[in-house]
């Protein structure tokens, strides 16, 4: 896929949610990304395999305030406020996160449903909230391909 074709993509507020992290492409879609004025982040899970350190990695990653809960219910908070890190819309990262997902597969779905109310909750503010998952290829058969 082209730069022109991620930028139109991510632009659509509609299509905004979580996705495969497509194989091909990453330059083009993180330029496009940038262009669009979204904030990246990329959230290194490799090695990761508790929830608690899911959510440090993505704390860390996402910059969240020193209240971070470090809870489900903290994360959803921190994703739909993102004061901190004003911008156009986001583009997250989840980067090698077969490891969680192997060890920790309902918590892993957890964070995925999570991802998921936060672009519905941006969404509705009228900005673009993406979440893109790096997995094998027998992790992706229940996450869509990006539009």
């Amino acid at each position: 896929m082209s730069k022109e074709h991620f930028a139109t993509v991510l632009g659509d507020l509609s299509h905004a949610g979580v996705y495969q992290l497509p194989q091909q492409g990453i330059s083009d879609l993180r330029a496009a990304a940038k262009d669009s004025g979204l904030a990246q982040f990329r959230v290194r899970l490799e090695g990761v395999r508790t929830k608690e350190g899911f959510l440090l990695a993505v704390s860390h990653a996402l910059g969240f305030p020193e209240w971070f809960g470090h809870n489900w219910d903290a994360l959803e908070d921190c994703l739909t406020d993102m004061s901190w890190q004003p911008a156009e819309g986001y583009l997250v990262i989840l980067s090698r996160a077969e490891d969680f997902r192997v060890a920790q597969e309902e918590e892993f779905a957890m964070a995925l449903r999570i991802f998921d109310a936060a672009a519905d909750f941006w969404r509705e503010e009228g900005l673009p909230f993406w979440t893109l998952v790096d997995l094998h290829a027998d992790g992706m058969t229940h996450l869509p391909q990006m539009p």
